[in-house]
């Protein structure tokens, strides 16, 4: 009986951690897509930057 229960012991326990791997990796893969949706608005951000510093530029350039 005893080792019955250690080999049952560690089949529960080996299901028990692939449960928790599998939840790890969904938590990975949600947080690689809320970077890449952060990576997506930091490019926007920066050439929104770069459009306005360079309407300015030309504004100043102009005089006005």
């Amino acid at each position: 009986m005893g080792v019955t229960d250690r080999v049952w012991g560690a089949l529960t326990s080996m299901i028990k951690l692939e449960d928790k791997v599998n939840r790890q990796a969904e938590a990975m893969k949600a947080q690689q897509q809320k970077i890449e949706d952060l990576t997506g608005r930091v490019i926007r951000l920066e050439a929104q930057l770069e459009l306005l510093t360079s309407a300015a530029m030309v504004n100043r350039l102009k005089g006005e």
